[in-house]
């Protein structure tokens, strides 16, 4: 009961929060290679009491510390104001097993109205990620708002909103599909000429830089932040991937790591 009578006063604190506030984080969207490491780095942290996952369909969370919320039931559920962080990530889809087939699969077009959702809430800290195929995004998405869907997104009145666009791997040769197959070809091709710094990682190493953004919100200064590529990947080399997280949000410069080279 204590636990719950905090997380519905932070919901309506003022913008700083104290940091030893029990918090609650939603993921939609934990099916998919990247959604599962997101939402299994969420429970391995340290810095959320309970993690939710959104549903399409009746699941028994038997795993400690995780809950589900009904899609049907988003924005209008009983415990509204639970939680003051969410997650949402657009993954490809692949072979679910049972507990994943629950998951809800968001599409790029439901951003906006699942953001308004989630605002309703009482989610105050939004993370979208957003992966993209390595060497198509423009230079002026990698810093600012892609459309109108993002720009709506960032007027809903959250607290901190972060757009993550971490590069993509390609699906390889075991994909179904040919001119799938086709396409990842000429991507692995490309991706020869593509600088290092833009280059796929793991997605662990994604759902660690994810996990520690909305871990860190509360105490970075409000605003809407968007990641690029190029940062993912420092993040990835990095060894103390907090205080990068920490450095980037207070607006301070990231020291760029050092990559070794290989002589030819």
């Amino acid at each position: 009961m204590n636990l719950l009578h905090d997380a519905l006063r932070a919901g309506r604190a003022v913008p700083k929060r104290p940091v030893n506030v029990a918090r609650r984080v939603l993921v939609a969207g934990g099916a998919g290679v990247l959604g599962a490491a997101v939402l299994e780095q969420l429970l391995a942290s340290r810095g959320f009491a309970q993690v939710g996952v959104v549903v399409t369909q009746p699941l028994n969370a038997a795993l400690r510390g995780l809950v589900t919320v009904p899609w049907a039931a988003l924005d209008a559920s009983a415990e509204a104001g639970c939680e003051d962080t969410a997650v949402i990530v657009f993954d490809r889809e692949r072979h679910a097993n049972g507990r994943e087939q629950a998951f809800l699969r968001p599409q790029p077009h439901d951003l906006p109205g699942l953001a308004r959702a989630l605002r309703s809430r009482g989610v105050r800290d939004l993370v979208v990620v957003l992966p993209h195929a390595p060497a198509t995004l423009p230079e002026a998405l990698k810093q600012g708002l892609a459309n109108l869907d993002e720009q709506a997104v960032a007027s809903l009145g959250f607290e901190h909103v972060v757009f993550v666009r971490p590069a993509q791997p390609a699906l390889g040769a075991n994909s179904g599909y040919t001119l799938q197959r086709v396409a990842d070809w000429v991507l692995s091709q490309l991706q020869l000429m593509v600088p290092q710094r833009d280059k796929p990682v793991r997605a662990g190493k994604v759902a660690q830089f994810t996990t520690q953004l909305a871990v860190q919100l509360p105490g970075a200064p409000a605003g809407t932040r968007v990641v690029p590529p190029e940062l993912v990947w420092q993040a990835a080399q990095s060894g103390d991937l907090a205080r990068l997280v920490h450095d980037w949000l207070h607006g301070r410069n990231v020291p760029e790591p050092r990559v070794q080279t290989m002589r030819l």
